[in-house]
């Protein structure tokens, strides 16, 4: 790497096009080759080239309408029908999906010793499908489904089938993919779904995730702040930092007076606490980002 560059700064490190330049490039690099312990958090900007559409605009705004909140889902049959035949038709295109460049950068970063764990906002699973070992999953995970009884847990593939089983002249209805496998659905087309019960114990099942309107299960979000805590650096991808939950480890980390860095197209909620923000794609700037790093450790 050429060390004679100057240092970045706020207003060198925000470009508006999708292509890093060096200079980002490389002061990225110098980020994470001067540090020990750096803490990956990514959001759904990471999986769109996956094909995963993500939540939000450039500007942070919130695309289309709210999603089912936690509570409605508990509370009413009409929204658990809603959510289940959304889900019938858009998990599929999500169980599909398989880790672009950015997530292969991030597990290769950390095979090598550049990156200490990965924080994802994600439910998508594909960190750990690119190789990334140290994966905290905050919202949970979209692959697994709970009964709120019992406790057993299922596998999101075989609810699938048990979902087509009982829904046969809806499973080959054409819907819209939505972000984190939902997918939209005429109004009152889920009126006569039948929505699957746990086998063991006939409760309640509902995917393994986070719903909105719930809160991160206290274990997980201590671990999450244990590796915020020890981290002396963090990398924000793909994420505008919009909920809560993902920018308090942020703020947490800028606070402790550590460099926050961020790879995000758009607005980020942080943008004051960043060292700096490359503005580009994931899958566009990590391949790149992983080779200076892997040649800055051999030099």
């Amino acid at each position: 790497m050429n060390d004679s560059l100057p240092a970045a700064t706020p207003a060198d490190i925000d470009s508006d096009t999708d292509i890093a330049s060096e200079a980002e490039l490389e002061a990225l690099a110098r980020l994470l080759l001067a540090s020990s312990n750096v803490l990956v958090l990514t959001g759904a900007g990471i999986s769109t080239a996956s094909g995963i559409p993500d939540y939000r605009d450039e500007d942070g705004v919130r695309r289309g309408r709210l999603p089912i909140q936690g509570a409605e889902f508990r509370a009413f049959e009409a929204a658990r029908k809603r959510y289940w035949a959304r889900s019938m038709l858009g998990w599929p295109r999500l169980a599909q999906a398989r880790p672009n460049a950015a997530h292969r950068a991030i597990a290769q970063l950390e095979a090598a010793g550049r990156v200490a764990a990965v924080l994802t906002q994600n439910v998508d699973g594909l960190h750990q499908q690119a190789g990334s070992r140290r994966v905290m999953e905050l919202h949970g995970s979209i692959h697994a489904v709970r009964c709120l009884s019992c406790g057993a847990l299922y596998e999101r593939a075989r609810i699938q089938d048990e979902l087509e089983r009982l829904n046969p002249a809806l499973a080959d209805a054409e819907a819209a993919v939505l972000p984190d496998g939902d997918a939209q659905l005429e109004p009152d087309a889920d009126a006569d779904f039948h929505v699957p019960s746990c086998d063991l114990c006939g409760g309640m099942l509902q995917p393994d995730v986070v719903f909105f309107g719930d809160g991160v299960p206290a274990a997980r979000a201590a671990e999450a702040e244990q590796a915020a805590h020890a981290c002396d650096a963090m990398l924000v991808v793909g994420s505008s930092l919009m909920v809560l939950s993902g920018f308090r480890f942020v703020r947490m980390a800028a606070q402790a007076g550590k460099p926050v860095a961020a790879i995000n197209r758009g607005l980020t909620r942080a943008d004051p606490l960043l060292a700096f923000k490359i503005a580009a794609s994931a899958e566009s700037v990590l391949p790149r980002l992983m080779s200076l790093v892997l040649e800055g450790r051999r030099a």
